[in-house]
């Protein structure tokens, strides 16, 4: 009897990892963005940020406490990267009422109704953030022009993103080359010098964020570079085609909030598959359906959408999509 062979459930592999370190590590890499939103858009960026924050951790703690009566966790952190994703999808100058209401989205409606942290199908901070774009259009699409910590919260001087200053020209019969005038270079892009939501606006900040995560080892390189990957080739092939009417790869990896969904939003651990094949087709996908979005559809960004529809995908690629079984025989024929 003492040869018996005691097989117990999963998880059989353990590590020293919790969720408190693994967002710890998240909050980290989200800090040189944070404090590039802080000098390009100044007390419009605190504001927004502190309000995103601390909205998520109020009425996480409230729906725990007094409605579903289960222990607080809003000392795990996960709630605090909700509010920060949240508050790095909007503009600087939204109005205070607008981000509690997609706190309370991304919180109530798109995380504890599923059962909390674990369960959620989509990405919380993003169902709050396109919330908030189809209920509040024109206060979601107004974005203050950097100008440091001499910009305005209410009196904010406002222009077009990039993205889209190019979807309406082009609209209107423009060519790229005449749009090249009235966008910012590559290298202000790269650097941040231009319209856009708070954590989108520079690519060197999300980059330094990305190599944290990646010398961590919390995310790995699959979905990240897979998304990218694919809207370079994508684009490509549309700019080769006719570049009077598509913009260049560059142009549309700097562009919007390719880098800040790429490695922050559609990484998330819940929402993403969980093998390094699924996460390069879930990657490809979403990269393919945001140059669709922006190219052909009728909004200047794709990301948010993209991924939230990959989010409804993922658990069809975990039950599919697997990596052989230790000592499985694969048959011929």
């Amino acid at each position: 009897m003492s040869n018996l062979l005691n097989v117990s459930p999963s998880p059989h592999a353990h590590g020293k990892e919790t969720t408190r370190k693994l967002m710890t590590g998240v909050i980290i890499a989200l800090v040189p963005a944070l404090l590039a939103s802080l000098f390009y858009f100044g007390y419009g960026a605190i504001i927004v940020t502190v309000t995103s924050v601390a909205s998520c951790l109020l009425f996480e703690y409230l729906i725990q406490r007094f409605i579903i009566k289960k222990p607080i966790t809003i000392t795990d952190g996960s709630a605090l990267v909700t509010g920060l994703l949240l508050a790095f999808n909007v503009p600087s100058n939204l109005p205070v009422f607008i981000v509690v209401i997609g706190a309370f989205v991304s919180i109530a409606v798109a995380k504890m109704t599923f059962g909390g942290l674990g369960n959620n199908p989509f990405n919380p901070a993003l169902v709050g953030r396109v919330f908030m774009l189809i209920s509040f259009p024109v206060q979601m699409t107004s974005w203050p022009v950097p100008g440091g910590f001499s910009t305005g919260y209410t009196d904010a001087v406002t222009g077009a993103t990039p993205l889209a200053l190019v979807k309406e020209g082009l609209k209107n019969g423009e060519t790229m080359q005449q749009l090249m005038a009235q966008i910012p270079t590559p290298s202000q892009m790269f650097l941040g010098n231009m319209g856009g939501s708070l954590g989108e606006v520079a690519a060197v900040a999300l980059l330094i964020g990305f190599v944290y995560l990646l010398v961590r080892k919390i995310i790995t390189w699959h979905i990240p570079v897979s998304i990218i990957g694919s809207m370079v080739v994508f684009t490509a092939i549309l700019w080769l085609i006719n570049p009077e009417k598509n913009a260049d790869p560059m142009f549309h990896v700097l562009a919007g909030g390719v880098l800040l969904g790429a490695i922050f939003m559609a990484t998330d651990y819940v929402t993403s598959p969980m093998n390094p094949k699924a996460m390069i087709i879930y990657g490809c996908s979403i990269g393919i359906l945001t140059v669709v979005i922006r190219v052909w559809g009728a909004y200047p960004e794709g990301v948010s959408f993209a991924i939230l529809i990959m989010n409804a995908f993922v658990p069809l690629m975990n039950a599919y999509i697997k990596p052989k079984r230790f000592g499985e025989v694969i048959k011929n024929g």
